[in-house]
């Protein structure tokens, strides 16, 4: 990719995070660029392709992460760092979380992908289950797709937090991505063995105090 199409990438993803998708122009983004529209337009023909380029880009930061999964260590403590990772990965793309269900919409490439990312996104969490298991740190499941419904209640939070704490905070300070972090870790509780449990406590103990 061309410094030129980065540079118009990182400008249209600031004001993007700044302003929301749908009040950001092409002008608006060659402006901040100060070049012309034709320019810009050389580069990304219009907005959607710079939405699409820039959803691609935030795909595969993530599908990094994704593949690190079978070599990574197990424990309580290291999920809580790779949900804030993730987290903090969903802050830099903020437009594109808070805005999720009409952003689907302008795009059908982006739409399909999403689709089919959110099922690969329930086996990892069925896959990091199994792992846990087999180190004594979660139980077994009481009940067929006890752990499916699990899977998609956390990637169903982990969807929405950035838009819902935009409802009720102007500003993402580390004390409300602690919050975020511990309630989408804390869903798994219920389902811990001792050891998982005593991991968790070991890591929240203002939790139990």
């Amino acid at each position: 990719m061309s410094k030129k199409k980065k540079l118009i990438l990182e400008a249209a993803k600031i004001l993007f995070n700044e302003r929301g998708y749908s009040q950001v122009t092409i002008r608006m983004i060659a402006l901040e660029l100060n070049m012309s529209s034709g320019n810009l337009n050389y580069h990304f023909k219009k907005r959607e392709d710079i939405f699409e380029t820039l959803y691609f880009e935030m795909v595969s930061e993530f599908d990094e992460r994704i593949k690190g999964l079978p070599n990574t260590d197990v424990s309580i403590a290291q999920i809580r760092i790779d949900v804030e990772q993730s987290m903090r990965r969903m802050i830099d793309y903020k437009y594109f979380w808070t805005d999720l269900y009409n952003l689907l919409a302008v795009s059908d490439i982006v739409k399909k992908h999403f689709q089919e990312v959110y099922k690969h996104r329930i086996d990892g969490c069925l896959f990091l289950f199994e792992k846990m298991k087999t180190q004594n740190l979660m139980t077994n499941s009481s009940f067929k797709f006890e752990y499916d419904f699990l899977a998609e209640r956390m990637i169903n939070y982990g969807n929405t937090w950035l838009y819902s704490t935009g409802l009720y905070s102007s500003s993402l300070e580390q004390k409300s991505i602690d919050y975020q972090v511990n309630t989408l870790l804390s869903m798994l509780y219920p389902f811990l063995a001792p050891k998982g449990q005593n991991e968790f406590k070991n890591l929240l103990p203002e939790f139990f105090g």
